[in-house]
């Protein structure tokens, strides 16, 4: 089981505090949620906090993608390097090149499925993805209410995962909005 605590719910006023604490905490890594104010309704940090954010952790950032225009934001965040960056399928077009770009970068590219996406919109990418991650709430948002569904999905996709390399054996990860408390996803590596 991996821990990867987002910093969403941070003190911005103390942010370098924060992220030292998840990090000294025992976190594997640092979810960092960006939102560009159109695939969500809400806008939150850009590069420039995030390589703030980036020289404080001493463990590596996972980047989540809550954009349109999935493409433009993966420009802007690999310099960072950092080890994940996910996007949301529901929002992309061309999921395969966006993947090969990520890749192509250095980075592991990740996918996230909204609470009402299937798994199986992504069985013939999962071979090409580092990690899936399972929204347990909708997106934009901190500090809501976990969707339990998301329990049967996450069954489902380690099915489907399963079924497809018989030999991979998936681990849990769980990405909180609330340092150490509140879960916003489940991830399968």
């Amino acid at each position: 089981m991996l821990v990867a605590p987002s910093i969403l719910s941070a003190d911005f006023g103390n942010l370098a505090r924060d992220v030292e604490a998840i990090c000294e905490g025992g976190c594997d890594l640092v979810h960092v949620d960006v939102m560009d104010g159109h695939f969500v309704p809400n806008l939150t940090i850009g590069p420039v906090v995030v390589e703030a954010v980036a020289k404080t952790a001493t463990k590596p950032l996972d980047i989540h993608l809550m954009v349109e225009n999935n493409s433009f934001f993966v420009d802007l965040f690999a310099p960072l390097k950092p080890e994940f960056i996910s996007f949301h399928i529901e929002e992309e077009k061309h999921p395969h090149r966006l993947i090969q770009k990520i890749r192509s970068l250095g980075i592991k590219p990740a996918i996230t499925l909204n609470p009402h996406t299937p798994p199986e919109a992504i069985e013939f990418l999962l071979d090409d993805v580092d990690m899936v991650l399972l929204m347990s709430v909708n997106p934009g948002f901190g500090g809501q209410k976990f969707i339990s569904s998301v329990i049967e999905k996450a069954k489902k996709l380690k099915k489907l995962i399963n079924e497809r390399n018989p030999k991979y054996k998936p681990q849990g990860c769980i990405a909180c909005s609330r340092v150490w408390s509140r879960c916003s996803g489940v991830c399968f590596l």
